[in-house]
């Protein structure tokens, strides 16, 4: 009996279920359609951290700070969209239409509703806590936040055209952000969970992705040096009415970029407001004539060569014809007496055309090549160029001449940096390094002070040579450029004024590139600086105009590093006989 009664009413039970089923799947559809579409499957992204940039001493140049998304369920949000677009879009300052649609936004037909849609990334916090606590005083809901870091540059211009920066979508569009994205970016990750009634179902499904953080990037740039090198070229352009200027500090034994400055530059936070010629670095992009800096190679290499010293005597005339061209001094005088030295101190054209006949093209162009020009120093930057160093089959009696006192050639700034480094670093050149330790490019280099090359250039004593000759340039009374001597220290340097070509008459159009490099102590270098000033209005020189930029900025870099005087006697070599 019991067993009869049992099976009664497992059977009335089932009957009940399959009515229910049969109503459900057949006689009312579009109400268990409606109800479905009630409930849903969220996923929202867990953003990675993306990594830090940091100066060579661990101080962040590029950092993930506190931001939120801000998000709606369209489904809840879309009754209300155009009085919830208008609170969002005024606190936001975002377009109105483009926040409606997000409030708006659907699968399509025949397929569930969007239950998640952007209205906005990386928003500060504050900012976009009080943009959604607005709707909700409205009365409104289906607006939220989650975790998502904003990038934040805290030194705003320091190193900005290094760093580079990123698009309003989060993704790099220039500098280390954008070379170093794999390795800075990280993997971003997913949580995914059901709702219902426009609530999470506490034991519905709920899966997680967790993301996975950047890693960070460490620069041989040290900010404090970066910085104070961006204001005195700052001050140094501005004053000088130029187009532009670019100073370089390297670490003279291990080749790492301790500043790498630009004017004009930048603001990373607020990149849009800057001219896109601003972004970049022109010490990387911008090719130029060099002048009379590419002497201190030309007459190193002769040096090296065994044809010259720097006691080496030399009749100047007061100009030197070469077929229909004259090559004329900037100074005006009729036939002077000068040793090597004094071709160097004086920075006489004549006298260095005149020591480089002994020379072959050949025999030039392969110590300048050595030297590195013609070929980019590959730091892990975009839009670094070549320069030019043609070819000695291409060169006349003309082309030699011109090129051996910076003419007739081009080179960016941190290829002449180097090239004097490695006359300061015994005549070893090594390859400059803006990433400490190493790390691969999105093409897949690797660079890095790590993975640095070496090469032998010229030899150690010719390199000493070469450095007492430029000693003669800041001596008062012997050289071009006292000014550019630091009191206590031993100084090397070098002037340049060059032409430079037009970019309308493709022609020499007065305009010029006032640079200075140099290195100090110049019996035991510890830094090597190089300063280039492009198109002062204001009648600049080599020796007038970078070479206080120079002065200030190896001065600093002195102090900081608490480098001692060497306390030997400076170079005292005859300029004239």
């Amino acid at each position: 009996m019991r067993l009869r009664v049992g099976l009664i009413v497992i059977a009335m039970v089932l009957s009940v279920f399959g009515v229910r089923l049969v109503q459900l799947q057949g006689l009312d559809p579009k109400a268990y359609a409606a109800r479905a579409d009630a409930a849903g499957l969220v996923k929202l992204p867990l953003p990675a951290t993306r990594g830090e940039i940091t100066d060579r001493n661990g101080v962040p140049l590029a950092e993930s700070v506190s931001g939120l998304m801000i998000f709606a369920d369209p489904q809840r949000t879309r009754p209300n969209a155009e009085k919830i677009a208008r609170i969002l879009a005024n606190r936001l300052e975002l377009d109105y239409f483009d926040v409606l649609d997000a409030l708006r936004k659907s699968n399509g037909a025949g397929k569930p509703d969007l239950r998640f849609a952007y209205v906005a990334r990386r928003v500060p916090e504050a900012t976009a806590l009080a943009a959604v606590a607005a709707v909700k005083k409205a009365g409104f809901q289906g607006v939220d936040t989650r975790p998502d870091p904003v990038r934040f540059y805290p030194a705003k211009d320091v190193g900005a055209n290094l760093l580079g920066f990123l698009g309003a979508d989060g993704k790099p569009l220039a500098g280390l952000e954008m070379m170093f994205e794999k390795q800075l970016a990280g993997k971003d990750g997913s949580e995914s969970y059901e709702v219902g009634g426009g609530n999470r179902i506490p034991l519905g499904e709920n899966t997680e992705v967790k993301p996975v953080n950047g890693k960070d990037l460490t620069l041989t740039i040290d900010r404090d040096v970066q910085f104070y090198a961006q204001r005195v070229l700052r001050t140094t352009v501005q004053n000088s009415r130029a187009e532009s200027g670019a100073a370089i500090a390297i670490d003279t034994k291990t080749g790492d970029i301790l500043a790498l400055a630009d004017y004009p530059s930048y603001d990373a936070n607020d990149a849009g407001a800057a001219p896109k010629a601003d972004r970049g670095s022109r010490a990387l992009s911008n090719v130029y004539e060099p002048g009379s800096v590419e002497k201190v190679l030309t007459t190193s290499a002769l040096i090296d060569a065994g044809k010259v010293t720097p006691r080496t005597r030399i009749r100047v005339p007061a100009n030197l014809p070469i077929g229909s061209d004259v090559i004329n001094d900037y100074f005006e005088h009729s036939l002077i007496k000068l040793t090597l030295a004094g071709v160097i101190a004086k920075s006489s054209n004549i006298g260095t055309v005149l020591a480089t006949r002994q020379f072959k093209p050949e025999q030039l162009w392969g110590y300048l090549d050595k030297f590195g020009l013609g070929h980019r120093a590959g730091i892990g930057l975009a839009g670094e160029t070549r320069g030019l160093l043609p070819k000695p089959a291409d060169w006349t009696e003309l082309t030699q001449a011109t090129i051996s006192f910076g003419q007739g050639l081009s080179v960016n700034a941190l290829q002449m940096a180097t090239a004097i480094n490695a006359v300061a670093n015994g005549g070893e050149l090594i390859s400059p390094s803006l990433i400490k330790g190493r790390a691969t490019t999105g093409s897949g280099v690797e660079v890095g002070s790590d993975v640095a090359t070496r090469h032998r250039v010229i030899s150690p004593q010719a390199a000493s040579a070469a450095a007492k000759m430029m000693e003669m340039v800041v001596t008062q009374g012997a050289g071009t450029a006292p000014g550019a001597g630091i009191p206590g220290y031993r100084v090397a340097g070098k002037t340049g004024t060059a032409q430079q070509v037009g970019k309308t008459c493709k022609c020499y159009d007065g305009s010029l590139a006032v640079s200075f490099a140099g290195f100090a102590p110049a019996d035991d270098p510890r830094f090597t600086v190089y300063v280039v000033i492009q198109k002062p209005k204001n009648g600049g020189s080599g020796g007038g105009t970078a070479g206080p930029v120079f002065r200030k900025v190896m001065s600093y870099l002195l102090q900081k590093y608490a480098v001692p005087p060497t306390n030997t006697p400076p170079a005292a070599l005859p300029v004239e006989w």
